[in-house]
This record gives C-alpha cells, structure tokens and sequence, in this order.
C-alpha cells in the first residue's frame, strides 16, 4: 500500500486545515487508518484512528476540534482540523494498518499554526 498525504500548511490559531491522503495499491487489505503528528522535538503520537465499519477513536489533544473520516471506494482518509492551536504544529503522517500485521505510512505534511 501507498500513501500520498496532501492539505499541510500554514494557518493563523483558531483556523482550519483539512489533510486528505490516498492510498494506492492492495487497498482490499487495508484494515484501520489513522492520522499521527510528530512535533518538533517530540515522539510521534496517534490524534485519530477509524476502522472499516467507520468507528473512530481520538486522542484527548485533538477530541472535539479534529474529525477523522474515509472514503472506503476511492480509499481515502481525511482529518478536518479546527480550533488549531500553536500546539498542534508539526508533521502530520497518514497510517493504514493492513492484514498480515503490516502497516505502512505517508510521507508526512507539515502543518504550521501560528499565535
């Protein structure tokens, strides 16, 4: 499986960001997909999480500002961003779990909010 992530950039505290990634290849094997953001000078953390039935999962950081969600035909995964805060700064990476315990990863979108 492939991933292309797209939507980074740059935006003002309080504004929106929607990141969209595809993903190209045995996409019949993909289970959960997620978003992770990698802060500078932190480890990567998991924001948000949903499985092939569509149920979804976040991290406390992002509850009630972020929306994780998939397009299961075109093999897609968004996250809707708002409220952005200075903190939610860094590289974001889209995440496909797959069958067989594989799990393969964009190649990150730099998201930047500033105060």
């Amino acid at each position: 499986v492939q991933l292309q992530a797209s939507g980074g950039g740059l935006v003002q505290a309080g504004g929106s960001l929607r990141l969209s990634c595809a993903a190209s290849g045995n996409i019949f094997s993909i289970q959960n997909m997620a978003w992770y953001r990698q802060a500078p000078g932190k480890q990567r953390e998991r924001l948000a999480t949903i499985t092939n039935s569509g149920s979804t999962h976040y991290a406390d950081s992002v509850k009630g500002r972020f929306t994780i969600s998939r397009d299961n035909v075109n093999s897609w995964v968004y996250l809707q961003m708002n409220s952005l805060l200075p903190e939610d700064t860094g590289v974001y990476y889209c995440n496909v779990d797959a069958t067989r315990n594989r799990t393969y990863w964009g190649q990150g979108t730099q998201v930047t909010v500033s105060s």
